[in-house]
């Protein structure tokens, strides 16, 4: 259960890659929201599960990809993009890429 739907959804660095740009970086709804509910709103895993309606496992695990693909976009200045299901990423961009 999503309690929020991000409005912008689509992150970009402020200038442009030198060299050949890497991919973006997709983020789901659920990532996103086990972010916002933990580190925003500042609850527990446990908490937030109740919330979205899942595990704490779920959420530690959906949190954990989200705060890297956040470190991945601000590190290697690349584009994130959030979606509300991970088989919405388009076919042309692999696992690695991610």
């Amino acid at each position: 259960m999503i309690g929020f739907v991000p409005q912008v959804r689509h992150f970009y660095p402020a200038l442009p890659p030198m060299g050949h740009p890497k991919p973006p970086i997709f983020m789901t709804y659920e990532e996103f929201e086990a972010l916002r509910l933990v580190d925003h709103e500042g609850l527990t895993q446990e908490e937030a599960g109740k919330r979205m309606g899942v595990s704490r496992g779920t959420v530690w695990r959906a949190l954990s990809s989200a705060r890297k693909k956040v470190a991945q976009m601000v590190v290697e200045g690349r584009e994130l993009i959030i979606l509300p299901q991970e088989n919405e990423i388009p076919k042309d961009i692999s696992e690695e890429q991610l």
